[in-house]
Order: C-alpha cells, then structure tokens, then sequence
C-alpha cells in the first residue's frame, strides 16, 4: 500500500517477524485499508520509535499495530509516545512459544493501554480487523465493509456445516 494513503502504521522489531505477523497486511488489504511498515525496536533504535510515534498522528495515521518477541516493549514505548490507539502483537519466539512475548505486551502499566492480540497468525489478522473496527467507528464505508465481512463469516461456516453433516451423512 502507498504510504500516501496509509492510515495504519505496523512496526516489528524485527525484519524476521515479518513471516509471523503478514497476516496484518492481507487483514488491510481485503479492506482496502493503506499502511506502512517499518522495521524499528524499542532497544536498539528507541529514537527512531520515538519520533515515528511522536509524529504518526500528524501524517495521518490512525492506529499504529507494533508487533514484537520476547522481551517485547515495542508496542509499549510507542504506546507512551502518542495518543494514537495502539495494538500489539506478541510474537511467538523459540523460547516459551509466545508467553513471553505475550506477557510482555499485555502487561502495561495502568495509564498506557495497549490492545494485544493473540500470539501465532490468528493474532496478526486480529490486529489488521481490529484497527478496520476501531477506524470504522468514524468511516461509514468501513462499518459497512465489516457488515458484509461478518455476514460472509456466516455464510462460510454454514457452508462448512453443510458440507461436514453430508459427509458424516454418507
């Protein structure tokens, strides 16, 4: 997406977690939703977080999703630098599967809120749909893209419904 039209900014800590949370994009991109997506870590580049999160909601961002493993402070530190609602995505690591991260993101202290989403690929999409909702409060296209969206939830499982009962049926 261009970053002209981006109204999402998605921050990982790392290049390597991209195969992890690229669930996010195809999220925004089924509504048509611009986004960014940039390479920063709460550690080892606490500047560079700091001016993106200082300055996101003057180039039009709305949400900012930050997904992080392990020690996992990216989405909090960025969450202490804007008024911008913010999700994270704890992302699954070798060690504890996921725990730490998620730990670390859920755990804010009170006054820093940030929504976190589950650990594995379910998470980063839950991140993506859950910024449509939150930009949808505003945006009437979006609300109803999400009408839609759900009705076609109903329809796919009854559908998988159908097709289970014949198959047990035969």
């Amino acid at each position: 997406m261009s970053k002209d039209s981006a109204r999402v900014g998605v921050l990982m800590g790392s290049d390597s977690d991209w195969e992890k949370i690229n669930g996010v994009a195809k999220a925004l991109d089924e509504f048509n939703v611009g986004y960014e997506i940039h390479v920063m870590s709460a550690h080892r580049t606490p500047d560079k977080v700091l001016e993106y999160a200082a300055t996101a909601k003057s180039r039009g961002i709305q949400v900012i999703i930050a997904a992080a493993g392990g020690a996992a402070h990216l989405a909090g530190v960025v969450a202490s630098h804007t008024t911008l609602p913010v999700i994270g995505i704890p992302v699954k690591t070798e060690m504890m599967g996921g725990l730490d991260s998620l730990l670390a993101t859920v755990q804010m202290p009170g006054d820093v809120p940030v929504a976190t989403v589950g650990t594995g690929s379910g998470g980063a999409r839950n991140a993506g749909i859950l910024a449509v909702q939150i930009m949808a409060l505003s945006d009437p296209t979006l609300a109803e893209a999400l009408e839609k969206f759900k009705l076609k939830l109903v329809d796919k499982i009854a559908a998988k419904d159908a097709a289970f009962q014949e198959k047990l049926n035969s």
